[in-house]
């Protein structure tokens, strides 16, 4: 069954006053997220623990995915769907040595050749940002704009997600411009109604596919 990764929320804790991870992949889940990715730098590891194994409760009850931020040893003792890692994190291979064959590996890759060596190294998708300026994560490079959604995506087999930057008014040329999907953290937590805006970005998206699909000869 291909991996539906359509729209990736990614948590966070400190865009809106009393909005923890939790309460924020619950509403994301209820609005149709496909993806939940647990970001979390701060945080110690028992209580990411506890935190995770909650979110990843809640992301079973919907039939998400969930996904931990570089914390391979995190995502090992959850038994997690998966764990993404970046450039500067643990190398892809060794993530995909420890997590074995079957479960989700993604990896940043700013560009084509990033992306060919991290589905070398066992990807199961790659990241690709920072798409458009502004956002909360600062860590994921320059600005690059939707033209290197469609480098990588030519590049490799495995989806790409586009990150960086992205909201309801500009995820469909993400989807139009070579992206899978579309992974946000403002757009959907930082939003006063986070289950509606999730509901919003997936019709968006989903719409964005289905124009995409249409053109595609037969």
């Amino acid at each position: 069954m291909p991996l539906k990764l359509d729209t990736y929320i990614i948590t966070n804790a400190d865009i809106v006053p009393g909005r923890d991870h939790i309460a924020g992949a619950r509403e994301a889940l209820l609005g149709g997220a496909d993806v939940i990715q647990f970001r979390e730098k701060k945080m110690d590891t028992g209580e990411m623990i506890r935190v995770c194994a909650i979110i990843q409760d809640l992301c079973r009850q919907h039939g998400a995915v969930f996904i931990v931020n570089d914390r391979v040893d995190v995502a090992l003792a959850m038994e997690a769907d998966g764990v993404h890692v970046g450039q500067k994190d643990m190398p892809a291979a060794i993530a995909r040595r420890l997590i074995g064959p079957n479960k989700i590996l993604g990896v940043s890759a700013g560009d084509a050749e990033k992306a060919k060596k991290a589905e070398a190294d066992g990807a199961d998708y790659v990241g690709t940002g920072m798409i458009f300026p502004a956002g909360v994560k600062k860590d994921i490079g320059v600005v690059k704009g939707v033209a290197v959604l469609r480098e990588v995506s030519r590049a490799v087999q495995v989806p790409v997600v586009a990150i960086g930057g992205i909201d309801h008014g500009n995820a469909a040329s993400c989807i139009e411009g070579g992206a899978a999907s579309c992974a946000v953290i403002t757009a959907v937590i930082g939003a006063p109604d986070v289950r509606q805006a999730a509901t919003n970005l997936a019709q968006i998206i989903r719409d964005a596919k289905m124009r995409v699909e249409k053109r595609r000869p037969m």
